[in-house]
């Protein structure tokens, strides 16, 4: 990670609060990966082999302000990032937050951020689903919204262990605005639970929808023990959704571990359940990772085609620094 000090930030101070900044500060973080994965099926289509990569840099900033608060910036460099212009834009994620030990925190995402439930709604398992959602174009995990104009506020602490978080998006283009919260409890060693609820316009239906997130991990020895549940519930028919989902880990050393999880869709009305399991081993040496992933999926699109029931594995290089 390098360093880049910056002293007298009173011109950006100034454009965010009505106040001077002592000190401020720089920092620059990355990321590389390249992999390599394929997906097969016992049907007629395949989509076979394929390479990717990815890479990353992240400027984190922040000072102190003449009235005790914290002031902080984030932004990200992120060529090919999901967005409309991603052949030509390299710019991803960025927010500004104003934080104290008595107040809490206020975040402003104006891109890349997560409403306060949506930044726990992963699965236990990692979301394998989404490894086969764009080779199957299956069933997709649903949950409130996230995204651009996000603003969170992490409330101080009220106790050892626990943190609250809320969170409200405009939602300018429909006719209703999004509000979550999330609380996760950590006080007892090796014990993380977390919950939260959150509520979205569903654009697609035309209604209102709520999502909720409840999460539970245990780490006893050299194992780790986790569960989740997300239910998407709404008022149009057939559209309720229930995600639940499973995951054992095994520390070997300090540089290697090894995972097995599963996860279960279910949807409204639909007798068909799409499942999906993964095996994975991953090795770790200073700030580089390797991985190696083996997963399968069941009834992905809750029907029978070729595409159902598919095998994906994949290899992976990344790099921290």
């Amino acid at each position: 990670m390098n360093n880049f000090k910056k002293i007298g930030m009173t011109a950006l101070a100034a454009s965010l609060v009505s106040t001077s900044v002592f000190a401020g500060e720089v920092t620059v973080s990355g990321g590389a990966s390249m992999s390599v994965e394929n997906y097969s099926s016992a049907g007629s289509i395949q989509k076979g082999k394929g390479f990717s990569m990815g890479n990353q840099l992240t400027f984190t900033g922040g000072g102190e302000l003449d009235n005790g608060m914290t002031v902080g910036i984030s932004f990200v460099l992120d060529q090919g990032d999901e967005t409309a212009d991603a052949t030509t834009s390299p710019f991803d994620s960025h927010s500004v937050s104003i934080s104290s030990d008595a107040l809490g925190k206020l975040t402003m995402h104006g891109e890349g951020g997560s409403s306060a439930q949506g930044a726990i709604d992963t699965t236990a398992a990692g979301d394998i689903w989404d490894n086969f959602d764009g080779a199957t174009t299956g069933t997709t995990v649903s949950s409130s919204s996230g995204g651009a104009d996000v603003l969170v506020y992490a409330l101080p602490s009220l106790m050892d262990g626990l943190n609250v978080s809320a969170s409200y998006s405009p939602q300018q283009a429909n006719p209703s605005s999004a509000t979550a919260y999330a609380a996760t409890y950590s006080g007892v060693e090796g014990l993380s639970v977390s919950y939260g609820k959150g509520d979205v316009f569903d654009s697609a239906a035309g209604v209102s929808a709520d999502s909720t997130t409840m999460k539970a991990s245990y780490a006893i020895g050299s194992f780790t023990l986790a569960y989740s549940n997300n239910d998407f519930a709404t008022s149009a028919a057939d559209l309720d959704q229930e995600t639940e989902s499973y995951k054992v880990s095994y520390t070997v050393s300090d540089a290697i571990s090894v995972s097995y999880g599963t996860e279960e869709i279910k949807l409204e009305n639909d007798s068909d359940e799409a499942e999906y399991e993964q095996v994975q081993v991953a090795y770790t040496s200073g700030g580089m990772t390797v991985t190696a992933t083996q997963s399968s999926s069941t009834d992905a699109l809750h029907g029978t085609t070729d595409l159902e029931d598919r095998d994906y594995w994949s290899l992976g290089l990344a790099f921290a620094f």
